[in-house]
């Protein structure tokens, strides 16, 4: 018999970010791998405390409508895993993301006698390591796991602090490199979207907010335009709890006025290469992160990059060969490392797009990604695994 996995996440497709992107492609990467996944997931979209199934695909998903406080949705759903639970029995238990997520799959664990796998995103464990985070839940997440998961090697080396544990598993993102894979710019769609010939259009994917550096971006932007046509195309959109800090930066006047082009969220991944095709570099200004899913789809689709060296970046760009790395705390200088990029001769960053693709298909693709989780699982459920 395959495994159950019972898979609890904080986002899922079609919600935005990295960490409903990265839920998506590891749950289904799971159930290619064998097992039969059940997927609990919290969402803004319904009205709170309904539940929506998409049916009897695998992985099947339970959508549940969030409250306004966690400690009315925390109890909620362990009402959801207490239904399931009495309809079929589960194998393993994996949280995708510390908290809140990989706390429920540990306690759910724990109550029920199953293995639990806690997967370590990025901001999850930094943000509850410092006040005013609960520093205490994520200790007891990470000791009480059966397995630990991180996404980078700096998280795990962050886990191994605050626990000791030194059995912690690296599963790197995975791109879709076929998919997001070089072309020519679409000169169609820099029309639409009222770009003029001369602009250097400056890229940015996903969701632009704090800790991604919006204020060093805006900032950049800005300098930049003092020397030169450009503009900042956010591929994406504005965290809407961050819009008044944008605009508060920008000033007054339109954005269009400014030449910050915001397209909202795309429908297709598709739609999303066509946008990074346009741009002469793209930036991921983050102030903390872990391994961000849009650098790593910019850099597969050919595009020359300027980082911070925050969270996993450091393990995705060698600086001068496959991008550009700016320290964070010289982001105050990002508008010197775009300018100097774009006035490079053009075979240096041909070079160096090339080489940024190269270490996609080399360090970042789903083979890899799925030789990571068929360990996972092996160690997991071991009387049931089988590749």
């Amino acid at each position: 018999m395959p495994p159950h996995i019972l898979f609890i996440t904080e986002r899922y497709p079609p919600d935005a970010g990295g960490v409903a992107a990265s839920a998506g492609r590891i749950s289904r990467a799971l159930a290619a791998l064998g097992a039969d996944v059940d997927v609990v997931a919290w969402t803004r979209s319904l009205p709170a405390g309904q539940i929506e199934r998409n049916g009897a695909a695998n992985p099947t998903i339970y959508r549940l409508g969030r409250y306004r406080e966690w400690d009315a949705t925390m109890p909620h759903t362990m009402n959801l895993l207490d239904w399931l639970t009495g309809t079929r029995r589960y194998d393993a238990v994996w949280g995708h993301y510390v908290s809140l997520a990989g706390f429920m799959a540990v306690w759910y664990g724990r109550l029920n006698a199953t293995p639990s796998i806690v997967s370590i995103r990025g901001n999850d464990l930094d943000r509850d390591v410092f006040p005013p985070g609960d520093f205490s839940r994520l200790e007891w997440t990470l000791r009480h796991a059966t397995l630990v998961a991180g996404v980078t090697r700096e998280l795990a080396r962050k886990a191994h602090a605050v626990t000791g544990r030194d059995d912690i598993l690296y599963i790197p993102n995975a791109v879709d490199h076929e998919t997001f894979a070089p072309g020519e710019p679409d000169a169609g769609l820099r029309r639409q979207l009222g770009i003029e010939e001369n602009e250097a259009i400056l890229g940015f994917a996903g969701e632009l907010r704090e800790k991604k550096g919006l204020t060093h971006l805006i900032d950049a932007v800005r300098a930049v335009r003092d020397r030169r046509p450009a503009c900042l195309l956010l591929i994406g959109d504005v965290r809407p709890s961050e819009t008044p800090r944008l605009l508060q930066q920008l000033g007054p006047g339109p954005l269009a006025g400014q030449r910050v082009i915001i397209t909202g969220q795309l429908a297709t991944p598709a739609e999303v290469v066509r946008h990074l095709h346009l741009c002469d570099v793209y930036l991921q200004p983050s102030l903390w992160d872990g391994m961000p899913n849009a650098l790593l789809e910019a850099m597969s689709a050919g595009c020359g990059a300027i980082a911070s060296d925050a969270g996993g970046i450091p393990e995705m760009i060698e600086p001068g060969v496959d991008g550009v790395i700016v320290p964070r705390h010289q982001l105050h200088r990002l508008s010197e490392a775009i300018l100097e990029w774009l006035d490079a001769a053009p075979e240096v960053r041909a070079r160096i797009r090339r080489a940024a693709r190269a270490r996609i298909l080399r360090d970042f693709t789903f083979d890899a990604e799925r030789r990571a989780l068929s360990e996972a699982l092996r160690a997991l459920t071991p009387p049931h695994y089988s590749e």
